[in-house]
């Protein structure tokens, strides 16, 4: 195609130059340019090194054609004479309206534009056939790499009016051939079943493995001899080489054979090691550090390893752009190797600026006070992938990228640009339900973790239902000092009546303020402290065993169906670690907590709560795909001092419970200890002389045993495993907003101040009835499936769970909803 249009030109200019007459030149007195439609005529003179006076000649009227054509505009030009006038003559190249695909399924059209885009053919340009043939040949070079060669592909160019056209590629793939075999020649320490184990390539599967892949994919095969090779050299054998490839396709096309042709070498071992060039002063801490050693056999993927480690540390300080090589020195005799590390650290390089993209709601002071990278310091990587992480972590963050451009003309500096795409950071839930527990309930609420782009927490929750109401406004300011101390503020109401939620019997209304204070102690550490001025009322609060003591402690003798009234200040101090990859759906890394909260002397009661709290996350691909997740939480409370001549007890409020989330496919509270009442049984005493009559008790063996609604106990502890899968029938753009996974949940909660042992003097058949609350063997289990997904209305989470170890008196669940609740 080149050589035609090469001749054209040549011819071209014969012509014209033979219109021009057979002077050899003339002086310009006039200039024209016809045939224009699309190209302005000021785009074409640009191209035109002539001006009215000039004196022309045949060359520049040469150079003036080449120019014309260089421009990619026009497919005909003619010059001709008319006096002393010149007239160029063209024929505009058409341009391009419409670009269609079809047929394609292993090349989408995405990848088509974005092909064609790079060498210039979009709509709007002109049509260049010659690079149209160009992109032809790729394409079908690219199907020959992935088996396919019996591909073809049919360009089409259809006229359209005002000089468009419609172009269209159709394609006609067919199959992929299959690798019939793969033959390796040369082998003879490692048998071929050993290395093709190692191949990601598979040949000849029989039918009833259609879930593996046989096809030949030249990619594929490439990476699989570059497996072999490491296979080779992390043994020793250091002059292991593949000395030639051959695929040979059958007649049909259908089928592709592979032969591998290597010279295995010999072992050698590592004599010594030693450095050339910069290692900044530290080479003796890189020489302990690395895992290069002398007198083991040579390895290929330690001394890659080696390389890695020395041009990361040395990204540290600055140099970004360090090289490491390492040369051998062969021993063939001895089949020794000398290995010297050559080190070239180049120029320390600074970042002159950072940007920040990607960001619609987010502030960009909200994300570059995570980034520690500082603009004015040296480069360095690891604190590049610190601040990745630290934005990551940020819950309306679902994907942090970063780049870094050289600066131009520069060779010490760089730009560093950081992307972001934010998700969904709040949550808003409202609804109006009838259920078995709540009856008739309503709520509303609004949480968001990034008001108004600034990154503040902010929260309003209104709920209620039968037996239940609350009201709470929080506040947090994760930077409240540049330093990044946060401040959180809170206030609260809440209306509670047990005996609504299979609880005991007993009213709650609490209301206070309360502040928290975090404290970062490094990037992944924080201590936590916070104070809590509440008042509660205590109404209605039957007496069961476990809240004798209580009402004893507190009860008025001269009122003794009041109520309790408690004036609390509660203090809290706690740590957290958190080295999650990301703050929503994490894959990687874990978040711990522990959390000590007491009540200070002088309130009305005297109580703590010690709480820790786990989750860790391990990947399972490297796309992180799947992943293992395991969880476990404990909690323990007590009360200390003396009150009224009583020790002070966990108050029945305080108890310990167990949410739907805890333990899926249990109805939240049921798995709790039961209240217990003892009656005793009255005999008919004698009668006085009044003719009253009076009771005498019997023996306590006679005693009647009471169960009552679940209570709860002073411990808790919960577990759990997970193992999050791809989500089936999801792209790839919607899959990081939804979570599936498998899960086993454990949970129990006893009460280490109940004694079995006191009510031994009862009767066999009460007996029967008691279980021992203080058993921490009472777990129960549950296994099923979870869907989570983070909705615009927040996050939302459905499991279909089924109970592995439950109890006869145990209220099962299903399936479970919860809205603004994610784990």
């Amino acid at each position: 195609m080149a050589i035609r249009k090469q001749l054209a030109v040549i011819s071209l200019l014969g012509a014209s130059f033979a219109a021009l007459g057979q002077q050899d030149s003339f002086i310009v007195e006039d200039l024209r340019v016809e045939g224009l439609q699309r190209v302005a005529l000021g785009a074409a003179l640009t191209h035109i090194p002539i001006n009215i006076g000039d004196n022309l000649d045949s060359y520049t009227i040469s150079k003036t054609i080449k120019a014309l054509y260089g421009s990619g505009h026009f497919d005909n030009i003619k010059v001709v004479r008319d006096g002393d006038t010149v007239i160029f003559q063209v024929t505009e190249r058409p341009t391009i309206s419409v670009i269609e695909f079809e047929g394609n399924k292993d090349i989408k059209d995405e990848q088509l534009t974005e092909s064609l885009d790079g060498q210039g053919i979009r709509k709007g340009e002109p049509l260049d056939m010659v690079v149209v043939d160009g992109l032809e040949k790729g394409l079908i070079e690219f199907f020959h790499g992935i088996g396919k060669y019996n591909a073809s592909i049919d360009v089409s160019v259809t006229r359209l009016p005002r000089n468009r056209v419609k172009l269209k590629l159709e394609f006609k793939e067919g199959d992929a051939a299959s690798i019939r075999q793969i033959n390796i020649v040369g082998n003879e320490l490692f048998s071929d079943e050993e290395l093709l184990a190692l191949a990601e390539s598979r040949q000849d599967l029989p039918w009833y493995m259609f879930m593996s892949n046989d096809r030949y994919q030249k990619q594929t095969v490439q990476g699989d001899l570059e497996k072999v090779r490491s296979y080779y050299l992390d043994r020793g054998y250091l002059k292991f080489n593949i000395d030639s490839t051959q695929v040979s396709v059958s007649p049909d096309k259908e089928s592709v054979y592979v032969t591998v042709n290597v010279t295995e070498g010999e072992q050698f071992t590592v004599k010594e090691f030693d450095f050339m060039g910069d290692l900044l002063g530290r080479e003796e801490l890189i020489r302990a550090v690395i895992p290069l050693k002398t007198g083991k056999l040579y390895n290929g993927s330690v001394v890659t390893a080696s390389e890695e480690f020395i041009k990361n540390y040395l990204a540290r300080f600055g140099y970004a752009n360090a090289e490491v090589r390492t040369i051998p020195d062969i021993d063939e005799e001895n089949k020794e190797v000398k290995l010297t590390l050559s080190v070239d650290p180049g120029k320390r390089i600074y970042v002159r600026r950072i940007n920040i993209g990607g960001n619609e709601i987010t502030s960009d002071e909200v994300i570059r006070r995570e980034v520690t990278q500082l603009e004015g310091a040296w480069l360095s990587n690891s604190t590049l992938e610190r601040s990745k992480l630290q934005i990551q972590r940020l819950m309306y963050m679902e994907n942090v990228e970063f780049d870094v451009t050289p600066v131009p003309g520069k060779d010490d500096q760089v730009d560093v640009d950081f992307t972001v795409k934010e998700q969904s950071a709040g949550s808003f839930n409202a609804g109006l339900a009838y259920g078995s527990y709540n009856k008739l309930q309503f709520n509303i609420g609004i949480s968001e973790s990034n008001f108004l782009g600034t990154g503040d927490q902010v929260a309003f929750n209104i709920s209620t239902a039968t037996g239940s109401q609350n009201v709470s406004l929080s506040h947090t300011d994760p930077y409240f000092t540049k330093d990044g101390i946060s401040l959180g503020n809170s206030i609260f109401f809440q209306n509670f009546d047990a005996s609504k939620y299979s609880l005991i019997d007993y009213k709650s209304k609490k209301y206070g303020v309360g502040s928290s204070l975090g404290i970062p102690v490094n990037a992944n550490n924080r201590l936590n402290f916070g104070a809590t001025i509440s008042k509660e009322y205590l109404s209605e609060l039957s007496e069961y065993e476990q809240t004798r003591i209580m009402r004893e402690t507190f009860l008025d003798p001269e009122n003794p169906d009041a109520g309790f009234e408690f004036l609390k200040l509660e203090l809290s101090a706690g740590w957290s670690r958190v080295t999650l990859n990301r703050g929503m759906f994490p894959t990687a890394g874990s978040k711990q907590s522990l959390t000590l909260k007491a009540t200070t002397p002088n309130s009305d009661l005297n109580y703590f709560k010690v709480n820790y709290d786990s989750r860790f996350y391990w990947p399972l691909s490297t796309n992180h795909k799947w992943a293992f997740s395991a969880k476990a939480a404990f909690g323990y409370g007590n009360g200390y001092g003396e009150t009224n001549g009583y020790d002070q007890i966990l108050p029945v409020q305080e108890f310990f419970r167990i949410s739907e989330m805890d333990l899926r496919g249990f109805e939240r509270n049921t798995i709790l200890p039961r209240a217990i009442v003892v009656e005793p049984t009255w005999l008919p005493g004698t009668p006085g002389g009044d003719g009253s009559q009076g009771q005498i008790g019997s023996d306590p063996k006679f005693d009647n045993i009471q169960l009552y609604g679940r209570i709860g106990g002073n411990v808790k502890a919960v577990a759990g495993l997970e193992m999050i899968v791809p989500t089936p029938f999801l792209d790839d753009e919607n899959s990081s907003s939804v979570r599936t996974s498998l899960f086993v949940d454990a949970a129990n909660v006893w009460d280490t101040e109940f004694d079995v042992n006191r009510y031994e003097n009862l009767t066999p058949d009460e007996q029967a009835l008691l279980e021992d609350y203080s058993d921490a063997s009472r777990f129960r289990a549950s296994t099923g499936l979870s869907i989570q997904w983070i909705s615009p209305m927040g996050p939302m989470v459905i499991s279909f769970a089924y109970p592995l170890k439950k109890e006869d008196d145990d209220d099962t669940k299903s399936i479970s909803f919860n809205i603004s609740n994610t784990f």
